[in-house]
């Protein structure tokens, strides 16, 4: 199992060590890329903002349950605020895209590669790294981010309509706290975390699509792979992450 482990990981970081060389050396196939960037982000918009808008407005409700008892209910819209930022959004964001991105990546590649087209690309001298690696990786790396800002904006945004409109927390306090508690430092965590996992979530699925074999079997396993691997691997990562960013970013810094 270690073995395997450690040559999985190997694989990940020649296939990055690749694609790194290929956006450096190779020209930017410019239609591929913004095709992705239409197709991943979106595309991806109605799952986002849902996923985002029900979680902050639960997360809000479950947060004034609690403070209530406490007579805290102005602190809500701070909790909600940076834990939005910091872990839901991103994390969130993600997933949904590791099940819709992820498996459609390792799908298509996939069948390709069954289907010997990698090989007929490569017949024509086009390398399959230029051509299908590097615009999806772009992609995600240009759309994860901006995902990651809409879900978050949708979720502190529905929790405070939660809060204040259903609950009835004061509008003032609400957003006093909030604005208070919620520095630039919550905003770079975010997006750091959105452009790492946008580059594990590809990465992941192009390398399970490129190993595929066995034809229908293989194309049908090789989205459920890439589905499980990067969903675990982006919340393994995020445990981290979360301590990396609060020793580079500590508490009292923008």
């Amino acid at each position: 199992m270690v073995i395997r482990l450690l040559r999985y990981i190997g694989q990940l970081a020649f296939l990055a060590g690749e694609t790194a060389t290929s956006i450096r050396v190779a020209p930017m196939r410019w239609a591929l890329l913004f095709k992705q960037v239409a197709e991943i982000g979106f595309g991806s918009q109605l799952v986002v903002v849902v996923t985002g808008a029900f979680t902050g407005a639960v997360f809000s409700a479950q947060t004034y349950f609690q403070f209530h008892r406490l007579g805290m209910d102005s602190a809500v819209g701070a909790v909600v605020a940076v834990s939005m930022f910091r872990e839901l959004g991103p994390v969130l964001t993600a997933l949904m895209l590791s099940g819709r991105v992820g498996a459609s990546i390792a799908a298509e590649i996939g069948t390709m590669k069954v289907t010997e087209q990698i090989e007929a690309l490569r017949s024509l001298g086009v390398h399959p790294i230029d051509y299908l690696i590097v615009p999806r990786i772009l992609a995600l790396l240009i759309s994860t981010p901006l995902l990651v800002a809409e879900c978050v904006g949708l979720g502190i945004g529905a929790g405070y309509l939660v809060a204040t409109k259903v609950l009835g927390v004061s509008k003032a306090y609400y957003l006093t706290n909030m604005l208070s508690f919620t520095t630039g430092r919550d905003i770079k965590m975010a997006l750091i975390k959105g452009m790492v996992f946008a580059g594990l979530i590809g990465f992941i699925a192009c390398e399970e699509g490129l190993k595929t074999t066995n034809g229908a079997a293989g194309v049908g396993k090789a989205p459920t792979q890439a589905v499980v691997i990067a969903s675990l691997v982006i919340l393994i990562s995020n445990f981290f992450l979360s301590f990396l960013l609060n020793i580079f970013f500590p508490a009292g810094a923008y």
